[in-house]
């Protein structure tokens, strides 16, 4: 009886959870690694000036604060493309002169995707941000990362566009 018990039980609970699961995206061929800890140097084309309105459409959309600016991405990706290496510049410069605060550079993503992934996917973001400041010369004692996956949206409409606005890293003095 206990036996037919816990074979009823078992059957249930792979059924349930098989049939709850989500899948993270494709992304064979993007940068997908095991080890957070670890950024390849692949960078992708984006077009840094279509972050405007909650559409998307024109201007540069900025999220960050304390004179900083937001760094975008391409879906999946977490490399630093070369349309984004001014803004790096440029917010080392502010952090330069921030001597005595601490910056957190503040992974985000768009909805699609586990939680678990888009956490992890916003942490790689950070710290890809993180090493492109420490390369103009900050220190990075002075810095830290968190990730808020999607749970920080800056818009929430169903567009392309809007997505794109949510795959970021935000910038913030900790005061």
């Amino acid at each position: 009886m206990i036996k037919k018990i816990i074979i009823t039980t078992t059957t249930f609970s792979v059924l349930l959870l098989t049939g709850c699961s989500q899948t993270a995206p494709d992304l064979t061929g993007k940068n997908n690694i095991s080890d957070s800890t670890q950024i390849a140097g692949d960078t992708v084309t984006i077009d840094e000036n279509r972050y405007g309105n909650e559409n998307g459409a024109g201007g540069q959309y900025n999220s960050s604060s304390d004179g900083f600016q937001s760094i975008y991405f391409e879906f999946g990706d977490y490399g630093v493309s070369s349309g984004m290496e001014n803004t790096i510049a440029s917010n080392a410069n502010v952090a330069h002169n921030a001597s005595a605060s601490k910056i957190k550079i503040e992974g985000n993503c768009d909805e699609f995707g586990t939680d678990e992934y888009n956490y992890a996917l916003g942490l790689k973001r950070a710290k890809a941000v993180k090493d492109g400041i420490a390369a103009q010369g900050v220190d990075t004692s002075k810095m830290v990362i968190v990730s808020f996956g999607e749970s920080n949206p800056v818009c929430s409409n169903p567009t392309d566009g809007c997505y794109s606005q949510n795959r970021r890293v935000d910038l913030r003095l900790v005061k």
